[in-house]
């Protein structure tokens, strides 16, 4: 994703100098009429949307052009733009509270920490808002591991809406194909690990059992006692159900023993949509080599290149 940073960076400047001319005086003048809703609760919205990574609600936020672009990225690609407004890699479970002077503080609790988002108080310049915002650990009681970045909103007819993150200009049509292009590097590499991952759990259950799995999910955890056969805890709930970063995983036994050592499995890994969640297809053959093509979106073979 640093390609993607750069490329924000690069058009941040030139991006909001194109913003404030087009908000002149007399254009905000014209877009001022009352509203009931003010710079500061909307940004509090867009971090309690994006520490519970509901991209709907987030995507109520953004601006016409935004919004478009928004809708049409994948799921992961809007989670994983989520995540940089709060700086947590989970789902986090947000509560609002306020300091003595009336500013709110947004917290992001998840299993593992809790973010702290303090929002300071907006600099109004016509049609543009300028918001501060501290995002620190919550167990940082020195704050000199705080983020502290410049929120930009604009206002659209009579909605405050999401402009910038800190110097970056959120133009998400323009960078809709950068986005793909990383998303699909990111989720390509991620299916060759689960490959292997499967490969490794299926050889286990062998071990274990004597015999192949019948299906991918007898590899899964047990909802409840010890592992067994049919969920033998061996690779988490959404690999075992195969799909995961956007691939599913098809797993085949080949001939009709399944039964020992000798018993011969293939894997493949899909996209679950071609040219948005990845473009090669990967395959397994039964001796445990690894390949890789581009199939359109369909299943490959071990014709296809070899891969590590």
């Amino acid at each position: 994703m640093l390609n993607v940073v750069e490329s924000f960076r690069r058009r941040a400047r030139v991006g909001l100098f194109a913003v404030l001319l087009l908000f002149t005086p007399a254009a905000a003048r014209a877009a001022q009429s009352q509203s009931a809703e003010d710079p500061v609760s909307v940004l509090r919205e867009i971090l309690v949307a994006s520490c519970s990574q509901d991209s709907k609600r987030f995507g109520t936020f953004l601006t016409t052009r935004n919004s478009a672009a928004f809708a049409a990225m994948t799921p992961a690609a809007q989670v994983t733009l989520l995540k940089r407004f709060v700086l947590v890699d989970q789902i986090g479970k947000p509560t609002v509270a306020r300091d003595a002077s009336g500013n709110p503080t947004v917290s992001c609790a998840t299993a593992t920490l809790t973010a702290e988002l303090q929002i300071g108080k907006p600099e109004i310049r016509d049609n543009v808002a300028y918001l501060p915002l501290v995002v620190k650990n919550a167990d940082d009681s020195s704050g000199n591991g705080a983020h502290r970045v410049t929120m930009g909103l604009v206002r659209e007819g009579d909605h405050w809406k999401l402009l910038s993150l800190g110097l970056l200009l959120l133009d998400l049509p323009t960078l809709a194909e950068e986005w793909d292009r990383a998303e699909i590097q990111t989720n390509e590499k991620a299916a060759i690990a689960s490959m292997k991952e499967l490969a490794a759990a299926i050889e286990k259950y062998r071990v274990t059992y004597a015999r192949l799995p019948q299906a991918l999910g007898d590899l899964s955890p047990p909802s409840k006692g010890e592992p067994k056969s049919e969920h033998a805890g061996l690779v988490d709930m959404q690999l075992a159900s195969g799909r995961r970063d956007g691939y599913s995983f098809r797993y085949v036994i080949v001939g009709a023993n399944d039964v020992g050592a000798p018993a011969i499995f293939e894997l493949a890994a899909i996209p679950v949509e071609y040219g948005r969640t990845g473009n090669r297809s990967f395959f397994r053959d039964g001796t445990g080599a690894l390949h890789a093509g581009d199939h359109q979106g369909a299943v490959g073979t071990l014709l296809d290149p070899k891969i590590d």
